[in-house]
């Protein structure tokens, strides 16, 4: 693929139905801060294409649990991520996602059933992935990038208006309180526990807060936030899928570029419209009272996440309300389809493959999409859980606070300590994985009172006290102390294992001797007769069950392709493998990345 398509798809990847509900939610409840998020990201974005990029197109991998088994060798690391990123995207991918499409439908549809618009969506998403594969996706992605740009556009400027123009939204804002807040307030002796709540916080307008505010802590956005997004960025499958699937290196730093120009958007088109729904409808977006949230959307901890939606509904005339509901599908379809197709890539080839040593494509194709097929159950029942959290964006980003840190340590130290060894990152992540999943459990074995009932929080400091990113600060530094000490007590690894596997040596033409060779050759002597793309034959009369079943499945596309001799794959590898860029080019985009970075400081400073 080209950048284009690839940039796009990195952003339309990203920004799902869950960033319109949970970002415009976020902006009603607390502000702009909220924006760190995308604003963090491009910093993070350049960080892929200049220093993770390289080294995995070096490497010759197709998913990131396989660049770690061959930087570390044996099975159980790359099968434990493997396992990890099909559980992260259960919690905070499908789940938040079909909950935020199917809340905009049930919003939009007064009556209709929220399982049921998760049905209807979840088809949709199916014909796009099973159909057609990354190709098919990313293209689609770059289509929705499109509609989702242009639809959110016209919204922002008609809420603008509605409100009166940008500095009318900061006033009005500070004054958006729901009646429930005015009457506890004008008798605040005798409710003075509701009175506080509904009120917008005197922050809302700041990016950077103190240390010990409870929504967004400064050393936990600089800190904490960088490494969930190092992880997210430049090690989760989905994202760095997109990248891989580019032409060439530039491409790949291309693409990542017009990512990061695309992140400037959400603050406008998702954030500040969030603030104005707050801002035309406080009683029902900012209500406080938890019995009346609950009669307004279904949940007692608050209805911020009803802005986005509520406004498309009120403010838009019915045809540009089609094209609203167009976008937010489109967000969430293009989220859906790179989930899925990133999810059954990962079960089928770290996964099953393991099980299955013996196991030929046509089973692999199956069972890719029979592991989509499960995860999506389980999401789908994990959706109560989502319903009843206030704010989308916060419950993602802390269950990915819970999971992530360690699998950024590791990648981190395997990409630039070449000291670090198997049994180092092995031990690592199992310390962080029960760290994490004791913080992760315990979190959801409490309930979170709602505003005005604090007195009944029994949660235990560790849990009301730390703030999720902060957890996420001190769990990446206990996993990347203890990675480097059992590294350093360890035998290395041989240097004639680490070509082209590390930053510092992705320039090397040594031939690499990978750690697992003797074992690889063992299991494919062990196994002579496996079924491959290449021993499918058609056959003349394929009943017509046989053959729906075969689209279905992806086969008939295996079918008659053109089998390439043993030099023309060599050369196609090397040629993929390639990280050397033209002189013009690496110039123009090394000054697009300065520039792009220049824009991102300037937009924090200005609203620090």
């Amino acid at each position: 693929m080209n950048w284009i398509p690839v940039g796009a798809s990195l952003f339309a990847s990203n920004i799902g139905s869950g960033h319109f509900v949970g970002l415009a939610g976020s902006g009603a409840a607390s502000g702009i801060g909220i924006a760190v998020f995308e604003l963090n990201a491009i910093f993070i974005l350049m960080m892929l294409g200049w220093l993770f990029v390289p080294v995995y197109i070096a490497s010759g991998v197709f998913t990131m649990p396989e660049y770690l088994q061959k930087r570390f060798g044996g099975q159980r690391i790359r099968i434990y991520l493997s396992v990890l990123a099909l559980i992260l995207y259960v919690f905070t991918k499908i789940s938040a996602d079909l909950f935020s499409g199917a809340l905009f439908i049930t919003q939009t549809f007064k009556g209709f059933n929220l399982y049921l618009a998760v049905i209807i969506l979840l088809a949709i998403a199916a014909v796009f992935t099973i159909t057609g594969g990354l190709t098919a996706v990313i293209w689609t992605d770059f289509a929705q990038v499109i509609i989702m740009v242009i639809g959110a556009f016209i919204l922002m400027i008609m809420s603008f208006i509605e409100v009166g123009g940008y500095e009318q939204l900061i006033k009005k804002y500070f004054d958006a309180w729901p009646n429930t807040t005015r009457l506890n307030y004008g008798n605040i002796y005798n409710n003075y526990s509701y009175a506080k709540c509904g009120i917008p916080p005197q922050n809302a307008m700041h990016l950077m807060r103190a240390a010990d505010d409870g929504n967004l802590p400064w050393p936990g956005i600089i800190f904490g936030l960088t490494i969930s997004s190092v992880w997210y960025w430049c090690s989760d499958q989905v994202i760095v899928q997109r990248a891989l699937a580019a032409k060439n290196l530039s491409h790949a730093k291309a693409g990542t570029l017009l990512a990061g120009y695309l992140k400037f958007l959400p603050l406008w088109l998702l954030v500040f419209p969030g603030m104005v729904a707050r801002i035309l409808f406080p009683d029902e977006v900012g209500c406080a009272d938890p019995d009346v949230c609950f009669e307004v959307c279904g949940s007692r901890a608050g209805c911020t996440n009803i802005a986005f939606p509520k406004l498309v509904l009120k403010i838009m005339p019915v045809g540009l309300r089609g094209l609203m509901l167009a976008v937010m599908m489109s967000a969430l379809i293009s989220s859906l389809t790179s989930i899925f197709n990133s999810s059954s890539t990962i079960f089928t080839m770290d996964i099953w493959r393991r099980i299955r040593k013996d196991a030929g494509d046509v089973e692999l194709m199956i069972v890719g999409r029979c592991c989509v097929l499960i995860l999506v159950v389980i999401s789908v029942v994990w959706i109560p859980i989502v319903q009843n959290v206030s704010e989308l964006f916060h419950y993602i980003q802390a269950i990915t606070s819970f999971l992530a840190p360690p699998v950024c340590a590791v990648y981190v130290l395997a990409v630039f300590w070449k000291r670090t060894n198997e049994k180092g990152a092995f031990y690592g992540l199992m310390i962080g994985l029960l760290t994490g999943m004791i913080r992760f459990i315990w979190e959801y074995v409490y309930s979170v009172p709602p505003c005005g009932e604090e007195e009944k929080d029994n949660r235990p400091d560790i849990i009301s006290k730390v703030h999720y990113l902060h957890f996420g600060i001190i769990l990446f530094g206990v996993v990347f102390v203890a990675t480097v000490i059992i590294s350093l007590l360890t035998k290395p690894i041989d240097d004639v294992h680490l070509h082209r596997l590390t930053f510092w040596n992705r320039f090397s033409t040594a031939e690499r001797v990978n750690i697992d060779e003797e074992e690889q050759k063992a299991t494919q002597d062990a196994n002579p007769n496996t079924l491959k793309m290449e021993d499918i034959q058609p056959e003349v009369d394929t009943p017509c069950y046989k053959r729906v079943f075969q689209w279905i499945c992806g086969i008939e596309k295996m079918v008659n392709q053109p089998q390439m001799t043993d030099e023309e794959r060599q050369a196609i590898e090397k040629k993929h493998e390639s990280i050397v860029e033209k002189g013009t080019w690496k110039t123009v985009l090394n000054v697009n990345a300065v520039l792009l970075m220049t824009i991102a400081v300037f937009m924090w400073g200005f609203y620090a």
